[in-house]
This record gives C-alpha cells, sequence and structure tokens, in this order.
C-alpha cells in the first residue's frame, strides 16, 4: 500500500480528465495557422482560438485535454523505464544507461567507503573517550553545517575535473554527520557492560576491542545503512562538478530535449537502486545478528 497509493494518485492525475489536466493538445489545428498537430496549449488559450474560428466561419481546432510535458502518465514512464535499457545512445560519444548508472554507484562506493574508514573509528573514539570527543567534536559540530557543494570550486582545482572532485563532495557529505552520529550511538552502550569488563580487569584498548566495539555493531550497521542514503543525496550535485557523468548526466540530458519520461525513470531506477540495496543490507544484517530483535511496535 506505500506504493500502491502514490502511483494511484499519480494514475488518478494522470487519466482522469476533469481531476487536473490544464493543458490541451491539438488534435487537428482547424484554421488557427500556429496550431500544430500533438502541442501543448493553456485551456483559454485554446478556447479564445476556438471561439474566434467561430465567430469568423472558420475551421474549428479539435483538442484534448492533457497535462503539461513535464507530467507524463505512469505507462509513458514504463515504457522509458525499459527503453533506455534496450535503446542504443543516439550519439556514439554517449553512455548506455546502465554504463551510467554503475558510474554512479562507482563515486557512491568510494565516497563512501572513504568516509567511513576514518569515520567509523574516530566516531566510536569520540564516544568512548571524553578527551577526545572534546578535542574533535566542537570543530566537527561546526563543519557539519557547511554545504559539501561550496566545495566544489575546490575539489576541481585540487583534484581535477573527472571523478576526484565527485567522490570528495561524497566524502565530505557523509563523513561529519557519520562521525557524530556514531559517537552518539557508541555512548548509548550500557554502562553495565563496560562496569563488568573493569571489574574483570580489562584494559583501555582490551576494553575498547572486545566491549564497545562488539556492543555497538548492531546499531552502528544500522547508522551506516541511514548515511549510505545520505550518500546517494548528494550524488547529483557531486555529479555536476567538473565534467558531467554518471546517471545525472542522463537526466539532464534527457529534461534538456524535454524528455521528461525519461527522467522520471532514471530518477526512479536511483530510488529502486537504493532501496533494494536497504533491503539485501537489512536481511544482512539480520544473518550478522541474529541476537537484535526488532521489536514489535502497536
Amino acid at each position: 500500500m506505500s506504493f500502491l497509493l502514490p502511483i494511484l494518485v499519480w494514475s488518478l492525475v494522470s487519466y482522469v480528465p476533469f481531476l487536473w489536466h490544464p493543458k490541451v493538445e491539438i488534435a487537428d489545428p482547424g484554421s488557427v495557422s500556429w496550431f500544430k498537430s500533438g502541442m501543448l496549449v493553456d485551456r483559454d488559450v485554446f478556447a479564445e482560438q476556438q471561439q474566434l474560428a467561430t465567430q469568423q466561419q472558420l475551421a474549428v481546432p479539435e483538442g484534448f485535454r492533457a497535462n503539461p510535458i513535464y507530467l507524463p502518465a505512469p505507462h509513458e514512464v514504463a515504457i522509458a523505464f525499459y527503453t533506455a535499457f534496450t535503446t542504443a545512445p543516439t550519439r556514439s560519444s554517449e553512455q548506455w544507461l546502465h554504463e551510467s548508472l554503475w558510474h554512479s554507484i562507482q563515486v557512491i562506493f568510494w565516497g563512501f567507503t572513504l568516509s567511513s574508514l576514518l569515520g567509523v573509528p574516530i566516531g566510536i573514539l569520540c564516544g568512548t573517550y571524553v578527551a577526545i570527543s572534546k578535542l574533535h567534536e566542537p570543530f566537527i559540530e561546526f563543519f557539519r553545517y557547511l554545504p559539501a557543494p561550496a566545495f566544489g570550486a575546490l575539489a576541481v582545482a585540487i583534484l581535477g575535473i573527472h571523478d576526484g572532485p565527485k567522490i570528495a563532495i561524497i566524502f565530505i557529505g557523509t563523513f561529519f554527520q557519520q562521525v557524530l552520529i556514531i559517537a552518539n550511538t557508541t555512548r548509548k552502550l550500557d554502562v553495565a557492560l563496560l562496569e563488568a569488563a573493569l571489574t574483570l580487569g580489562a584494559k583501555k584498548l582490551r576494553l575498547l576491542f572486545r566491549v564497545v566495539v562488539p556492543g555497538i555493531l548492531p546499531d552502528l550497521y544500522r547508522d551506516q545503512r541511514i548515511l549510505l542514503g545520505w550518500a546517494w543525496t548528494y550524488l547529483i550535485v557531486a555529479e555536476l562538478i567538473g565534467t558531467s557523468s554518471g546517471i545525472t548526466w542522463f537526466i539532464t540530458q534527457q529534461a534538456r530535449y524535454k524528455n521528461f519520461d525519461n527522467v522520471y525513470a532514471a530518477i526512479a531506477m536511483i530510488g529502486i537502486i537504493g532501496i533494494v540495496t536497504d533491503l539485501l543490507l537489512a536481511q544482512l544484517g539480520k544473518r550478522l545478528f541474529p541476537w537484535e530483535k526488532t521489536q514489535a511496535k502497536v
């Protein structure tokens, strides 16, 4: 139902004319010289031209109510979704859609992986040791409010115009949030576990690797799933920096030529990849942490 309800609303708006069809698609231009078959015009303009043609006893234009070009119907997007993978690019220099998607996935992977390699250990240390927290978190709190795209020009100047600055934007957009979220998750560890380990003589490093890290792993895993979604939200902006590439290039090209059915299809693909990835990671999490049960809420 979560998916069916929005699709139902979209279908009603697309297929039921009296709900919202603000345009008229010209079927027969009649005596109006500037009308063309298939052209979309405002309903009041169409009505005015019909009235003028009737008064002058000329051929009356004909048409039917339609939505604007930027709101394609579900079946048009579904067709575009299929043909995007089966139709070769119009220019030999262009990439297939699946190649553009694969390029974007690689940018996400490297940006988020680099962010995690630094952000996870720093977050755990900040959540475990007060001194490290006081040393790092004030600056991280400050930096996380700075918009990652603002560093685009600097990233291009340092890393070039290809994938380097795109990966850097994904990194900046997720690293600082990651440190703070993981630090907060680490602080939620049951204090009784720490006290028991200290009572049994655990030293600092042993306490960190044998108690803290295993104790937060299920929550840390869930945090990473959420943060991976944040990485995807930075993708479109990141891929506009330097040379346009990946799925962003496909979307901007299709929008430029007003192929909005392809634009919607590409956006839907990003969502599908995201939710499938999250579902797979959720299933993997159940296998990795079988002792962790989610409490049902009535």
